[in-house]
């Protein structure tokens, strides 16, 4: 890589509220991070930069998670902020980084026109990023295919959406957790026994006390810090393979738009803990054993609890049809796909008499027959 070009790549940090601006080296045009490399490339003149890695001990130190309580009793520190510009969607909430020249725009979550926000939006750095795997037209195949495979879609959507859709790649802003746990249990464990014989067998069941311990270490799980997506919508996203997470730098970023997060550190700790019961609680069942269990009550401690802020990458397609917003959204790392559609209210009613038709003519068939 020729020095101009290093140069370039290395870019010092931009200034609070300032946009990060990556010039090629050869033309002068703005460089965007190309998904699947490391590297940035320039859609003028073809020229490929590469991202300068850090090397292995800082990159660990620069993945390291934080102590929780230390972060959320204390004043987060000047030097752990940075301000943005965004637009924000009065629809769903999100609050999506858009260069400064830009005045208003559509949502690229749900595409509700938006227009600037006068101020900034200040908020806790990213600690690491998940950069893009999937090109653009790799997204628009997953759609393609999953239009097709929609039963009861209202005529020409397919021809509708795939015209009016807008694919945008956004890092979406999340919170994983780490603890450890501890938790004590009172319960039942219910065992099946059988009364009678033949047709007088009968099922029971008998239940006995029961208590003990479970622990488990929890490890990056994963918290949308934002609500511009329903949460069911990111689970059915899950897994993301977080040993390809890279110190944030901001020239992953070139040529996509971050997504400010809207769920504070304290409550994506709520929620989290609330998944951590979840989970602990299947434990319990578990080690209760049996045929049926009853959890009467569980006290869980939690220890080495820390976090990071991570910035994840989707694809989302956002159109609208006959005056509602419906979306489309893919795992830019895994493929994986989640999606809204309408429905037919005719091809269903017509589906549901069909139905009741064959079923009647079954039924005249086995009387008369």
């Amino acid at each position: 890589m020729s020095d101009a070009a290093a140069d370039t790549a290395a870019e010092p940090p931009a200034a609070e509220g300032e946009e990060y601006r990556f010039p090629c080296a050869q033309c002068g045009a703005n460089l965007r991070y190309a998904p699947g490399q490391t590297s940035m490339s320039c859609s003028y003149c073809g020229h490929e930069q590469d991202i300068p890695g850090a090397c292995d001990d800082t990159r660990n130190a620069a993945l390291a998670p934080l102590d929780l309580h230390e972060m959320l009793n204390r004043p987060v520190p000047e030097s752990e902020i940075e301000e943005t510009r965004v637009l924000s969607c009065t629809n769903c909430g999100a609050q999506v980084e858009f260069a400064p020249e830009v005045h208003s725009s559509e949502c690229p979550f749900c595409a509700t026109p938006v227009v600037t926000d006068t101020g900034t939006n200040r908020h806790i750095k990213p600690q690491a990023v998940l950069p893009f795997r999937l090109q653009e037209q790799e997204a628009r195949t997953a759609f393609t295919k999953w239009l097709k495979g929609l039963w009861f879609a209202p005529n020409g959507l397919q021809k509708f959406a795939r015209e009016d859709n807008r694919f945008s790649g956004i890092y979406v802003p999340y919170w994983a957790f780490d603890a450890d746990t501890r938790s004590r249990y009172t319960g039942e464990r219910g065992t099946y026994y059988y009364t009678g014989s033949g047709k007088n067998r009968r099922r029971r069941i008998r239940w006995t006390k029961v208590s003990g311990r479970v622990s488990r270490r929890f490890e990056d799980l994963l918290v949308m810090a934002a609500q511009s997506l329903p949460r069911r919508y990111v689970r059915a996203l899950e897994p993301w393979h977080l040993t390809d997470l890279e110190p944030y730098n901001p020239s992953f970023i070139s040529g996509f738009r971050s997504e400010a997060y809207t769920v504070d550190l304290r409550p994506g700790h709520e929620i989290a803990r609330e998944r951590m019961d979840e989970i602990i609680r299947g434990d319990v069942r578990r080690a209760i054993g049996g045929d049926q269990q009853r959890v009467h009550s569980l006290a869980t401690d939690h220890a080495n609890e820390r976090f990071k802020h991570l910035l994840l990458p989707i694809w989302v397609a956002a159109y609208r049809y006959r005056d509602k917003g419906y979306r489309f959204v893919v795992n830019a790392q895994t493929g994986k796909v989640r999606g809204e559609r309408p429905w037919s209210i005719i091809k269903i009613a017509l589906a549901v008499t069909a139905g009741a038709v064959a079923i009647g003519a079954f039924i005249y068939i086995a009387e008369f027959l």
